[in-house]
Parts: structure tokens; C-alpha cells; sequence
């Protein structure tokens, strides 16, 4: 089966959620992730640190640049991710419909390039 990137996107006018939706939040998006891994379609994801927190490594002719903070400058942030195994894009869009519920945010699917033989 496919594997697709469902990545949560806050969009640039998005404020931090109180503590009590932050917590109402990760309930959401743990009852999605336990249906999918009921469903056999998990395979990884998780939650990830603020741009900020970002470090860049570039190599050019040889030598390493270390730079702090994210590779892009974009008003939104990619905020997490998960790894989905599903029969087509269909199902992939699905999964997207309920994590955008849980999340409250835009979630973009992308395909995995299919490796020959796997």
C-alpha cells in the first residue's frame, strides 16, 4: 500500500491555544492516531517545537554552515506530522479530514515516492 505525509500546518494568523485546548487538542489528535494504528494504517508521527527551535546544516564545496532557525521563512509553521500505509488517496484524505478536526488546522497529503521492489 502507499505511504502518505499528512503535515499539520498552522497558518500565519494562529495563536497559541490555552492550556486547556492544547490539552483538548492532543486528546483529539490521540484518539485519531489510536484509530489508525487500530486500523493498520500508522506507521510514525508526532508533534514538533516551534520554528525557532530549528537548525539548518548546509554543505557547499565542502565546507558545513550551521544556522539556527528554520530553512524557510514562511508565516506558517509545519507544526507535526504523521506517516500514514493506506490503500489510495482517498483513504489518505480521509485520514487528513479527521486530523484537520483534531488539529484545527490545515493538513497537506503528499505521497511517498514508491521505492522499486519495496
Amino acid at each position: 500500500m502507499p505511504k502518505y505525509l499528512l503535515s499539520v500546518w498552522y497558518p500565519p494568523d494562529a495563536t497559541q491555544p490555552s492550556p486547556d485546548e492544547l490539552a483538548r487538542i492532543h486528546e483529539d489528535v490521540t484518539a485519531v492516531h489510536a484509530e489508525l494504528e487500530t486500523a493498520g494504517a500508522w506507521v510514525f508521527g508526532g508533534g514538533l517545537h516551534e520554528a525557532s527551535t530549528a537548525t539548518v546544516v548546509t554543505v557547499r564545496g565542502g565546507d558545513v554552515l550551521v544556522t539556527d532557525g528554520p530553512f524557510a521563512e514562511t508565516k506558517e509553521q509545519l507544526g507535526g506530522f504523521s506517516v500514514i500505509d493506506v490503500a489510495d488517496l482517498d483513504a489518505a484524505l480521509s485520514w487528513a479530514d479527521k486530523t484537520s478536526r483534531a488539529t484545527g488546522c490545515p493538513i497537506e497529503v503528499r505521497p511517498f515516492i514508491e521505492e522499486p521492489g519495496a
